[in-house]
């Protein structure tokens, strides 16, 4: 799919409702009528400001800026500040998981008394996953921003505004160029945090291997975080079977022709409502429908090749989504077995897009995890 952000402005959104006929002595026909044009006027509405988001974060892609008056959600707005705003420290408790590890409550928010002063870096670079696009990261931008850290979320080579044609791309390095560029011109010392979604884990342990001095920490979110040798098509094999939905969802793209490998994997819009965003608001439900892109075949099939010495070097977290219908919690938690990290987070009532579905409570854990001090040679 093709994202043409020019169209995106809400000029181009117009509101009309059908007229009403009125039947003689049917009142309750009258009231399924006016029930169906609010219903109606509500779905515009909430496409309206889907579509508004989108031309906001290419905005902010252009100039450099993100608007923080956005809303993040269908019940919290967080106003506009000059200074960054301190979010209230959440007295619940952390619980314990079906695996043991830590479990983060959705109302859980960024320490009272943050202070970025003296970490290790307080620069993250985010990495979308297959389909998305920097675009999915605007409520964690803000959120990470307000609270005094810096950010870059990317566009990987065919992603979101990205130009590159998706069918184009073959091979890793060219789909995460966007993200090495970034990292190649980090100055002597300067490090940041890699989190990578989805497909994005696969992408950040790929430069994990070629830029290990320059990655303080890697946070994998619902992500691939693969051995050497394993390609992410090998990841989500291990679930063939039991994610009907997904392979109903997913579609092979052909561009060099049938009798040759696809060029790209497509999804039906309609579909991955279910299984990507169970639990997300609708507008931005809404947001994705008319911003994902294809994912380009190469890349998913190529296996990795990671060493101790660079890949292992680095510190690992990994944030698991429990109410997740496209990887689901038995195959996360293979994953988290098979490749151990340094800790796991399950984030309480999140589905595979945490940025949308709980955007405080990921805050929380990112800012919790760069508060780690660094460990003792």
């Amino acid at each position: 799919m093709g994202n043409s952000w020019a169209c995106f402005t809400p000029k181009g959104v117009t509101f009309t409702k059908k007229p009403s006929k009125r039947l003689p002595n049917s009142s309750s026909t009258k009231r399924t009528k006016k029930k169906d044009e609010e219903l109606e006027f509500d779905d515009a509405l909430i496409h309206q400001q889907a579509l508004s988001a989108a031309f906001l974060f290419h905005q902010h892609q252009l100039n450099g800026s993100l608007p923080v008056n956005l809303n993040r959600s269908t019940s919290v707005v967080y106003p506009s500040t000059a200074a960054p705003k301190k979010l209230p420290k959440s007295s619940s408790s952390r619980q314990r998981s079906r695996t043991d590890h830590s479990l983060i409550q959705p109302l859980q928010l960024v320490n009272k008394d943050l202070n970025v002063d003296g970490l290790e870096t307080i620069h993250f670079v985010l990495v979308h996953g297959g389909g998305f696009g920097a675009w999915c990261w605007y409520k964690t931008i803000t959120l990470l921003e307000e609270s005094g850290y810096r950010v870059d979320a990317v566009d990987l080579a065919g992603s979101g505004i990205h130009t590159f044609d998706t069918n184009s791309i073959t091979s890793l390095a060219q789909y995460v160029k966007p993200l090495t560029d970034i990292l190649e011109k980090l100055g002597d010392g300067e490090k940041v945090i890699l989190v990578g979604h989805d497909f994005g884990g696969a992408c950040i342990s790929y430069v994990m291997e070629l830029f290990p001095s320059k990655i303080s920490k890697a946070i994998f979110i619902a992500a691939a975080m693969l051995s050497s040798g394993q390609s992410f098509l090998d990841m989500v094999s291990q679930q063939t079977g039991s994610n009907d939905l997904m392979q109903q969802a997913q579609k092979f793209l052909y561009t060099n022709g049938k009798d040759q490998p696809p060029t790209a994997i497509g999804l039906d819009k309609e579909l991955v409502k279910d299984f990507l965003f169970n639990q997300s608001p609708a507008k931005d439900v809404a947001l994705s429908l008319v911003s994902m892109r294809p994912i380009p075949f190469g890349p998913v099939i190529e296996k990795l090749s990671l060493s101790d010495a660079h890949y292992g070097s680095i510190r690992r977290f990994y944030i698991g989504t429990p109410e997740d219908c496209a990887i689901p919690v038995a195959l996360q938690e293979n994953i988290i077995n098979t490749n151990p990290p340094e800790q796991v987070f399950w984030l309480k009532g999140s589905d595979h897009a945490p940025f949308f579905s709980r955007p405080q409570s990921l805050n929380k854990i990112l800012v919790d995890i760069s508060q780690i001090p660094p460990k003792q040679a």
